[in-house]
């Protein structure tokens, strides 16, 4: 026998000789805890959704769900232990908007956001909201990109902050509508919303669950939402993708993350489990309850709307003028 083929032979042996290992580890999965990070804090919706699709998988599967919370720097706390992980699926990331924002706006992150993690499923995203008081006097986007435009640089606009979803929401509204105003980041949408209602500023793009109650009682006017649809909390209300064709996609999304190399069939096996948790009827409820919208995807369309949202970000960040970190 020459020696490359007793190599390959070899070669072979080894690997039908760890197979059935192999195969059993992932139809054990999971073997043990999962942990899912999430880079907010304890009580925002993302943890929220996170510990309701986690209780649904723990019920099904039999092993605990972990939430670990890592706010901070842009979402870098949170995708770096992940990034770092064993490729198993025992540690996953929740990964919200700042994971695509921080690929566009920092210049240097500890991992790469593209090739150190594969995608799970994503699983939606939230719905924002254009906000005036209503002594500002319009009534519609019509009526606000007019005023906006006849007193360029004299509106105040707030968002969360700076670098948030948010705030490059309002950005993107800022650049497609051709506004010039005066931008101030808060530390979350609750300070801004209150900086609104003072009349200290003039308009505010923040999260549906924090400005609902005050659009119902009167004292915010919604002018639209700045997802591609209408959303069933403002049935009334404008959707931006109805008036720009800019908006008929939303810049940022929600999902799920794995470390690059967890084995094709677990991803599967916790793609196929989110799926089916996020079709159940007391989920969906829920989930339009605040605003937030369910999309959900295989892996490989997530990794493709990841690029895609990487991409259309990094663009944004250039034509908005902000600067990289």
């Amino acid at each position: 026998m020459q020696a490359s083929t007793f190599t390959a032979v070899v070669v072979t042996g080894i690997a039908l000789a760890a197979a059935p290992g192999f195969a059993r580890a992932q139809q054990n999965y999971p073997s043990k805890p999962i942990r899912v990070v999430v880079s907010t804090s304890p009580g925002s919706q993302p943890d929220m959704l996170t510990r309701m699709i986690g209780q649904k998988m723990s019920e099904s599967w039999g092993q605990p769900v972990v939430v670990d919370n890592r706010p901070g720097a842009q979402g870098v706390l949170a995708g770096t232990p992940v990034a770092r992980a064993a490729p198993d699926g025992h540690t996953l990331l929740y990964a919200l908007p700042n994971f695509a924002i921080s690929a566009a706006l920092q210049s240097s992150l500890p991992y790469d956001p593209l090739k150190d993690f594969t995608g799970i499923s994503q699983i939606g995203f939230t719905t924002n909201v254009l906000v005036v008081a209503p002594a500002l006097g319009v009534k519609s986007v019509n009526d606000f990109i007019a005023l906006a435009k006849g007193q360029p640089g004299k509106l105040i606009f707030a968002t969360s902050p700076t670098g948030s979803a948010a705030h490059l929401s309002g950005a993107r509204f800022n650049v497609v509508a051709g506004i010039k105003s005066v931008h101030v980041a808060f530390r979350g949408g609750p300070e801004a919303t209150i900086e609104v209602l003072a009349g200290r500023i003039h308009y505010h793009i923040g999260t549906l669950g924090v400005l609902l109650p005050f659009i119902n009682d009167g004292r915010l006017l919604a002018l639209a939402v700045t997802s591609p649809q209408r959303t069933p909390a403002l049935p009334d209300v404008p959707a931006l993708g109805e008036l720009l064709a800019e908006f008929k996609r939303p810049e940022t999304s929600h999902g799920w993350l794995a470390r690059a190399g967890t084995p094709r069939a677990i991803v599967n096996r916790i793609n196929k489990e989110i799926g089916r948790i996020l079709d159940l009827p007391d989920v969906r409820e829920r989930t339009q309850s605040i605003g937030y919208v369910v999309e959900a995807s295989t892996p490989e369309e997530y990794n493709k709307i990841l690029r895609a949202q990487i991409q259309t970000l990094t663009k944004l960040v250039q034509d908005a003028g902000l600067k990289p970190k």
